[in-house]
């Protein structure tokens, strides 16, 4: 059974008892902190040992989940440099993720060198990721790179899983994104398919040549119900993770895309 989880850049200015109430109110088992943006619900790197103590058995002992973190972490930035600085990043997400009984740690592949063949970005992106697999699997944490960005097209996002042929590199199936690349999901799937162990949701149109996301899932373009139904039919038991971005501190009201989110994914499930 695909289970429904929220990312915090739905709801960032809540504290973490907060949108433990809230994802209870509406069905939701998984949260995806988005780290690195100083949201209230206060999950972050810089966490002690007795803080991440605290936060895992509060959020076990209320019976919802710490399901993935999404970092910022970049594997295709052309620097080494500063790739070197995603990847020690990386690492410290794995910990995270680890000491709070999460096993899924979200990563982009980010802006790649244009001047590059493609097939010499993925073995570049390969080779960021291998220095960091390991200790994912010493921690029992897997990583998944996005369809996102420059990589929202499948193929570059599987031949980076292929390049690297590690257990635990896996795909974060956005459909949106891919679905930008007109990509029909059967498509995607076909392609993504074996590989994904989790996925996000939003919803949007095209105003003025430009990609606008929606605070309602079911008012855009994007068909969230045929990758939905592939999924399950694959028997894919992981999350679909609600990802409408409100910035903190902005006018905007998170109970209500919860709300609306839940209800129509709800509605999806039971068409199935």
């Amino acid at each position: 059974m695909i289970k429904l989880a929220t990312m915090s850049s739905v709801c960032p200015d809540w504290t973490l008892d907060e949108v433990i109430v809230g994802m209870k109110r509406h069905g939701y088992q998984g949260f995806e902190p988005r780290v690195e943006w100083g949201h209230a619900s206060g999950i972050e790197a810089g966490l002690s040992a007795d803080e991440r103590k605290e936060v895992r058995a509060k959020m076990e002992g209320e019976g919802v989940a710490i399901c993935c973190i999404a970092s910022g972490a970049r594997m295709a930035t052309p620097d080494l440099e500063e790739r070197a600085g995603h990847v020690e990043d990386l690492r410290k997400y794995i910990d995270l993720a680890a000491d709070l009984g999460c096993d899924m740690v979200r990563v982009f592949g980010g802006a790649r060198d244009r001047g590059e063949e493609f097939i010499a970005t993925v073995e570049y992106v390969a080779d960021g990721f291998a220095q960091v697999l390991d200790h994912a699997a010493d921690r029992d944490v897997l990583l998944l790179l996005e369809t996102h960005d420059d990589w929202c097209a499948s193929a570059p996002v599987r031949a980076v899983v292929e390049q690297a042929g590690h257990p635990n590199l896996k795909v974060l199936w956005d459909f949106m994104h891919s679905q930008r690349m007109l990509e029909k999901p059967e498509e995607s799937f076909q392609i993504l398919g074996e590989y994904t162990h989790h996925t996000h949701a939003h919803d949007g149109q095209i105003i003025d040549g430009k990609l606008q996301v929606s605070g309602t899932l079911g008012s855009g373009l994007f068909d969230h119900e045929s990758p939905l139904r592939l999924l399950s039919e694959a028997g894919y038991s992981g999350y679909f993770s609600v990802e409408v971005i409100h910035k903190p501190g902005s006018e905007h009201n998170a109970d209500a895309v919860l709300a609306q989110y839940a209800e129509q994914f709800q509605t999806i499930m039971a068409g199935l």
